[in-house]
């Protein structure tokens, strides 16, 4: 299969800009292309201020070239994949498509971002060949953190041309592919813009406020924690209404047009310039009043902005001591109250509707199912909910008159799936193969924090999952026994999960705890054990690979920093934090940096103090990587540790990176005795760099005291001299200083704010 090696994107807008910088982070070079080189100028330089970042680091901008249709549609004959982008207008794009014919190479792909126009209209009049190369690729906005690619192929397009295209968007883009039907807004929006219409509908009849509503259609309800009116605002209001125009114009039937009809307020909305976060207001609005943040809320009856109510809805309150998610949303689902009367007449007719449209959308239920947990962020795709609330529950409860054909003949032959834990076998047999192992076999063994098990070939599998999968002794045990059972019965192991975070670090709240009880020595043991079990990573007799994503904070970070090699999901978000805490990272971390950096130095060199630094800045700044590309930048990942693109398939390249280096003969490598310090001459320098930053108010008195402490262990304690010291000796340092910031009232202050609020303290 000709893999791509080269694209181009036609429109530097918001979408075009942005798939072009997914591109560049792949390491694939882009041309980008607008009315003129000062319009896709202009475009690349916006995208380039967006927050989050499109790009995984600066340097891959650098792998975009820009240019104009009049100027430059002749470069399209270098390009594999060509990628339209422009204004959502059926007439502009044939036109351009036109043009593009004209230039594009007989091989090159040709696709539309279209969010909802027809594929098979776009290329009227054109070629056969241009046609059987020319399918859709709907990207979702930002398109560098949400998962799903719509493909939407025509009649006409090559099965070649798919799967080429898949291929390369699944491993390379690290995308979720679901191959869509040519019809209105395809699936995930035909199916969200529903739902979001339900929910708006309900709303204006003034029985709940938007906050309440949010707190019903959030997490609870197994989606995004922006819920409704937050993710509006994000998404923008006029994109929403535009979407739901379109479906109102192209859909068949009045009766189906009806359904996307959005209630008043939405185009009152739209016509104030109260569009959402980019005008500064939408259905939330920020206020800075004496440098206090404020957020106010609309009130639909008066069109004023007001504060912000806590919503307290009794049947929420009641259902949160249930853990399990499905079960509290049967039970919100069937409640006879008004939670459950709004759950029905939004949740309940949006599974309907699937239900009624998925042979019309789709080739699957199951792709109706991953496009809306990965376009839509549901926890639970709408067959799936089918599944956890009951078919009978449902149709009962919302008195359906007439059942959807699916649901008839899915109970007449007895098709209807029970849905087990976890999600629907995946696309691709390398895809989340721990959840297909624990699927598979019983585990090898279970606590409250972690699991072993076996991933076949000879590979064991360490997978955390306490809350946040923070680090405590259940873990630390588990992990200890994982490296006995690799070393006994298994070729390699491989420390990582399926989870959004990998380690958030330490288990805080027992820190506290013990800090505040004054258990200076269960504390050390604590530490002692953590320092043990990371440092014995490295020493193992079978190689050991760390998958580190999103979230690999603080104790996460020092783990993956002791693994023989890390194969990193690309939306990594790696660094030793623990000075927002008031501590010092204690299971190894500080001492890797040094021996990382100092590692560094070129030979001959006669000033190891920028090395130093370095690792100085990280801790004490408490730098986190924005991907896992600039983690390597960073130093916290090595050039030869691997990146992973699509996080489902995150374990399965671990595995097999971890199975290559047992087939090489895997040595561990020895202790070590010969780390060079710099003694009083780097410590020096480092506090005169913390003093002159507290003089100039950028530092606390208690940043100073942690400062000092970082800057004492990386020069190697109390040293008149450079010398070598042995990384037990540096384990020590880390271990003594944690310690006595343990028992300082400003760091106990700081860890309790932190788990109360989620933010950091500057005291």
């Amino acid at each position: 299969m000709t893999k791509i090696h080269s694209a181009a994107v036609l429109g530097a807008g918001t979408m075009g800009s942005q798939i072009a910088a997914h591109l560049a982070n792949a390491g694939i070079p882009v041309l980008l292309l607008d009315l003129d080189r000062q319009t896709a100028a202009a475009g690349l330089n916006k995208a380039k201020k967006l927050t989050p970042s499109p790009f995984f680091t600066h340097q891959v901008e650098t792998l975009i070239s820009i240019g104009g249709f009049e100027t430059d549609l002749a470069r399209l004959r270098q390009v594999d994949w060509i990628i339209e982008a422009i204004v959502e207008q059926i007439d502009v794009k044939r036109e351009l498509l036109a043009k593009v014919e004209t230039h594009r190479s007989p091989t090159t792909i040709v696709s539309s971002n279209t969010s909802g126009i027809s594929l098979t209209s776009l290329a009227e009049n054109r070629s056969n060949a241009f046609r059987q190369h020319w399918l859709g690729t709907h990207f979702f906005n930002p398109p560098r953190y949400l998962h799903l690619l719509e493909l939407i192929p025509t009649v006409d397009t090559k099965t070649s041309v798919i799967d080429r295209i898949s291929d390369f968007a699944s491993h390379a883009l690290g995308k979720g592919i679901v191959i869509a039907k040519d019809t209105p807004s395809f699936i995930a929006n035909r199916i969200g813009i529903y739902d979001v219409t339900r929910i708006l509908n309900f709303f204006v009849k003034g029985e709940f406020t938007i906050e309440e509503i949010d707190a019903m259609t959030g997490s609870i309800m197994g989606r995004t924690k922006s819920a409704t009116f937050r993710t509006l605002d994000i998404v923008g209001i006029d994109v929403l209404a535009d979407v739901a125009l379109d479906l109102t114009t192209r859909l068949n039937t009045e009766d189906e047009r009806l359904k996307f009809k959005l209630p008043l307020i939405v185009e009152q909305m739209v016509q104030r310039g109260w569009i959402g976060q980019k005008s500064g207001q939408g259905f939330y609005k920020k206020e800075i009043d004496h440098e206090i943040r404020k957020i106010l809320t609309l009130d639909p009856s008066t069109m004023l902005y007001r504060k912000h109510k806590t919503p307290n809805l009794a049947p929420l309150e009641a259902t949160k001591s249930i853990d399990d998610f499905r079960e509290r949303l049967r039970v919100l689902f069937l409640g006879n109250d008004l939670v459950g009367k709004f759950i029905r007449a939004t949740l309940g007719q949006t599974l309907l509707y699937a239900a009624n449209i998925s042979n019309e959308i789709s080739y699957s239920i199951n792709d109706i199912d991953r496009a809306m947990r990965w376009g839509f962020g549901w926890h639970l795709g709408p067959f799936e909910l089918w599944d956890t609330i009951g078919v009978e529950s449902i149709l009962e409860s919302c008195d359906i008159k007439e059942t959807p054909e699916l649901i008839r003949d899915l109970k007449q032959t007895n098709r209807i799936r029970k849905f087990r834990p976890g999600i629907l076998p995946p696309a691709q047999p390398d895809l989340q193969i721990l959840r297909r192992k624990k699927e598979e076999q019983p585990l090898v063994k279970r606590n409250d924090s972690a699991n072993l098990v076996d991933l076949g070939d000879g590979v064991l599998a360490v997978e955390f999952h306490s809350k946040m999968n923070t680090i405590g002794q259940d873990a630390i045990e588990m992990l200890s026994l994982g490296i006995a059972e690799a070393e006994l019965n298994f070729e390699a192991l491989v420390v990582g999960n399926d989870d959004s975070n990998f380690c958030t670090g330490a288990n805080l709240t027992i820190i506290l705890t013990e800090a505040q009880n004054r258990h200076w020595k269960e504390i050390d043991l604590m530490i002692k054990a953590f320092q043990s079990v990371v440092a014995s990573l490295r020493h193992t007799t079978v190689p050991v690979i760390v998958s580190p994503s999103g979230f690999t904070l603080g104790g996460g970070c020092e783990l993956s920093l002791h693994g023989d090699r890390l194969q990193s999901a690309s939306e990594t978000y790696m660094g030793l934090v623990e000075v927002k805490v008031g501590l010092i990272p204690a299971g190894g971390g500080t001492k890797e940096l040094l021996i990382r950096n100092t590692s560094r130095i070129p030979a001959g060199a006669k000033e190891p103090f920028p090395y130093i630094k370095h690792a100085f800045e990280l801790i004490s700044f408490a730098k986190v990587s924005t991907s896992a590309l600039h983690a390597k930048e960073l130093g916290f990942l090595n050039d030869v540790d691997g990146i992973t693109m699509n996080r489902e398939r995150l374990m399965s390249d671990a595995k097999l990176t971890a199975l290559e280096l047992a087939k090489k003969g895997y040595q561990p490598p020895q202790s070590l005795h010969n780390i060079k310090v710099e003694g009083d001459g780097v410590r020096s320098a480092l506090e005169l760099g913390i003093h002159l930053a507290f003089r100039a108010g950028y530092i606390s008195e208690h940043d100073v005291l942690i400062g000092r402490k970082i800057a004492k262990i990386l020069a190697g304690g109390d040293l008149p001299h450079s010398t070598h010291v042995s990384d037990q000796y540096l384990l020590d340092l880390e271990r003594e200083a944690f310690l006595s910031l343990c028992g300082e009232t400003k760091t106990q202050e700081r860890i309790a704010y932190t788990l109360k609020t989620g933010k950091t303290l500057r005291n």
